[in-house]
């Protein structure tokens, strides 16, 4: 798939906004603060209906306006379809081929993106709230059933946990309610590890050839997940609900007297492995951004496999954050088949065949035009 055009309106510093694109690599060149990732992030808000910068939508909207709107009309196999997304400060509205989508999550995965900027080298060192997003917001392109079971635990986990919070104020004395919400909470919990044990386990079949290739054969990498509660891929549902049980009983008091939930897929972890050693703790920068590309580079890979179609490719300000082995591995793996979007400051010492093909266009005060 690719996206042939992007409108904008009052979208960070544009005011407006229309530019077409390649089905290839599309370079958007310029200085800091001038607006060339503000471009990249309306893509990718355009298909996730939220940023990878930032949690708070108002920013996305220019000063001074009352909305956002982002248009773009995506190119797939079977046809070119328009999306929109408007964004105000009573929420978002999404379409999808000119009809309004009732829930975000029948709107996402209709347009798939696979973003790659200096922020994702933290998915190996970062926090493991960065690494739990980044498992959520990739299952959820491929699988609008998982983010409507992400979207219900995380329902359920805000109402346990304020219960908690008045079992522990003692306003409350019912353990009744408690167990009731706990089940509810097992039920979802469950399913949504299950789901990530399946999706891990296909990144990495994907991502340990590509490691591999990167690392001139001298490096295996396994992706690990890390649950809170002893819990495997193994188990079946029914099992994995028994263990949770099992964990609810041994924690509940400890919960009510801290007020919060101490298990679930809210507290859980990855953990990736280089010649069987944490990377996080034991590998050298290079290794940590050699997992890192080969985990994006898996991400395009498993995509494909699963929709048939190869996502966009976004890589915000990151060629520089590579040395030239790095860029060269990843400019080869894309060419011809991956459309991409690239930002830069400049593409001096970027010697690769993509980029001198690539169309050109240069931002500069919140105005984006083409060059080459």
């Amino acid at each position: 798939m690719h996206i042939e055009s992007v409108e904008l309106k009052n979208y960070r510093n544009y005011e407006q906004l229309e530019a077409e694109f390649e089905n290839k690599v599309n370079v958007i060149i310029g200085e800091n603060a001038q607006g060339k990732t503000n471009v990249m992030e309306s893509i990718y808000v355009l298909a996730m209906a939220k940023s990878h910068r930032t949690a708070n939508d108002k920013e996305l909207i220019r000063w001074d306006t009352d909305y956002a709107k982002i248009e773009g009309r995506v190119k797939k196999t079977n046809g070119s379809v328009p999306l929109q997304l408007v964004i105000s400060k009573k929420g978002k509205r999404a379409k999808f081929n000119h009809i309004e989508q009732r829930k975000l999550s029948q709107y996402i995965g209709n347009m798939n993106v696979v973003m790659f900027a200096p922020e994702d080298l933290h998915l190996v060192k970062g926090s493991p709230q960065v690494r739990r997003r980044f498992i959520d917001m990739e299952i959820g392109q491929v699988s609008p059933i998982y983010l409507h079971d992400m979207s219900q635990y995380q329902k359920i986990l805000q109402q346990r946990n304020h219960y908690l919070k008045q079992l522990q104020l003692k306003q409350q004395t019912n353990h009744t309610m408690l167990e009731i919400l706990t089940e509810q909470f097992i039920q979802m919990g469950t399913k949504v590890i299950a789901k990530r044990f399946e999706f891990l386990h296909l990144l990495e079949q994907w991502a340990f050839p590509i490691h591999q290739g990167i690392s001139r054969g001298l490096e295996t990498l396994e992706i690990e997940y890390k649950p809170s509660v002893d819990v495997s891929e193994q188990q079946d549902l029914s099992r994995m609900i028994e263990v949770y049980n099992d964990k609810f009983m041994k924690v509940k008091n400890r919960e009510i007297e801290r007020g919060t939930t101490l298990f679930g897929p809210h507290r859980d972890d990855l953990q990736f492995n280089v010649n069987g050693r944490d990377v996080q703790t034991f590998g050298s920068q290079g290794q940590q951004r050699t997992t890192a590309l080969s985990v994006k580079l898996a991400e395009i890979e498993l995509i494909h496999k699963e929709i048939g179609e190869y996502p966009i490719l976004l890589l915000d300000d990151v060629l520089s954050e590579l040395d030239d082995y790095r860029q060269s591995h990843l400019l080869n793996t894309i060419q011809g088949k991956v459309q991409t979007f690239v930002t830069t400051t400049s593409v001096d010492g970027i010697e690769h065949a993509t980029l001198k093909e690539a169309a050109a266009y240069r931002v500069q005060s919140g105005m984006m035009t083409r060059f080459q």
